[in-house]
């Protein structure tokens, strides 16, 4: 077991060098850790005098193997390398939890909604007078945090991160809702759900466990020991006209501001200091971020959405959309409309699998195949001038990822954004 004592004892190989590997290095060095070392498949030049000369040799040896969250063991080469030493392997999560033992932790997790709960937390948090820092999978690793005594860390923790931690254990853990996602690097429905519950696998009696009515049964089932609370929306709800804020009045962050709102009288924050604290509450960009009103047309980026499940949440609240969707679809993933279809006028699809959302799409919305950003807005705007309708949206949720035309979907939102304010000066 790793704790303040012996950690200077203990060899570690650091395996994958993006943003949270590099964390790690810079960790070890302020801390004076030596007994470390570095692999990554693909940069060879990152760190290079601590690039071990015979990998099979570095697992073997090291007491402990801290692996990236982009690192997947359903790769059939990585799999064989590492799986007979995957008792040593943890994360950076990890080493924050055997290392920080009095910090107050909050870990969000969950399918959808996470950036933004994190988000909503640590708004809660300072407007109250708590001390917060935010991190993990929302931007900063939490490695490179500066944290204080008497902090609160919110941390994002993603399915990636929280499949091969093994010490997590916080204060308040919340798993917001799970869908089918990122199923290809889990390997299985079951492995991803077990990665979402190790938020709760370690709690004591004297932490608390958020999760909504349908997963609460399963926690129930696994007899963990964290105080379970199951956020009710409907309480939420009555005082949610009282928040005077244009965002929040949205049914789009409803089941987030419940799990909120729970946590808050934890914290023995009244309602009013709740309903205060938010009126000046602005959403993450690229969250159904209205970024543009011009006459008779509202534009809305919600390039986050990775998935339908993802882009459901957008369509349910708004009407007359023109929706811009596509790129690389989840696996398993379906479009299943339903009543949705009411809200949406028409469809451009844009992306490299244009076949597989003309056959989602097929006899249920009106679509045309705009292949890209450009094209999908300038013939939007185009559709909205000739069917001369009122209170128009043009809405890009793309219900995929990202990577087949763009970096991610933060590049994806600021290309939209920007074409939507040139195409809209030359148009409306």
């Amino acid at each position: 077991m790793i704790s303040n004592q012996n950690f200077k004892k203990l060899s570690f190989l650091v395996y994958g060098l993006g943003l949270t590997g590099k964390s790690v290095v810079n960790f070890f060095k302020r801390n004076n850790i030596s007994r470390f070392q570095v692999w990554d498949d693909t940069n060879r030049d990152l760190y290079k005098n601590k690039r071990p000369p015979n990998l099979g040799k570095a697992l073997k040896r090291v007491n402990y193997i801290i692996l990236s969250p982009g690192v997947t063991l359903n790769d059939q080469k990585l799999k064989k390398r590492l799986l007979r030493y995957k008792k040593k392997i943890i994360t950076d999560l990890d080493l924050f939890f055997l290392l920080n033992k009095s910090t107050k932790t909050v870990v969000v997790t969950g399918t959808n909604g996470k950036s933004t709960t994190c988000k909503i937390i640590a708004h809660l948090l300072n407007k109250n007078k708590f001390k917060t820092v935010v991190g993990g999978n929302i931007g900063t690793p939490v490695l490179n945090l500066k944290i204080k005594k008497n902090f609160f860390l919110v941390i994002e923790a993603s399915s990636f991160q929280l499949a091969h931690s093994q010490h997590i254990n916080p204060d308040y853990a919340f798993l917001l809702n799970i869908s089918n996602d990122h199923i290809d690097w889990h390997g299985s429905v079951n492995n991803y759900i077990n990665s979402k519950f190790k938020i709760f696998n370690l709690q004591n009696k004297k932490q608390f466990s958020l999760t909504n009515k349908k997963l609460s049964s399963v926690f129930k089932r696994r007899n963990l020991l964290g105080k379970l609370i199951v956020p009710n929306i409907l309480n939420y709800k009555k005082i949610k006209s009282k928040i005077k804020n244009p965002y929040l009045n949205l049914d789009l962050n409803d089941e987030n501001m419940s799990f909120v709102f729970e946590f808050s009288k934890l914290l023995a924050i009244s309602a009013k200091s709740f309903i205060k604290s938010f009126n000046n509450f602005k959403g993450l960009h690229h969250r159904y971020e209205i970024f543009l009103k011009k006459k008779n047309c509202i534009f809305i980026n919600d390039s986050k959405a990775t998935s339908f499940q993802s882009s459901k949440f957008a369509l349910q609240n708004t009407k007359n959309i023109f929706w811009i969707l596509g790129g690389l679809p989840k696996k398993n993933d379906k479009i299943i409309l339903g009543n949705l279809k009411k809200n949406i006028i028409k469809s451009y699809i844009i992306g490299k699998n244009v076949k597989f959302f003309k056959r989602q799409l097929h006899n249920k919305i009106n679509y045309f195949v705009a292949n890209d950003l450009e094209k999908s807005i300038t013939q939007a705007l185009k559709d909205i001038k000739y069917l001369k309708k009122s209170n128009n949206v043009i809405l890009l949720s793309p219900a995929s990822a990202s990577f087949d035309q763009f970096k991610n979907f933060e590049k994806r939102g600021e290309k939209f954004k920007q074409l939507s304010k040139f195409y809209a000066r030359k148009y409306i």
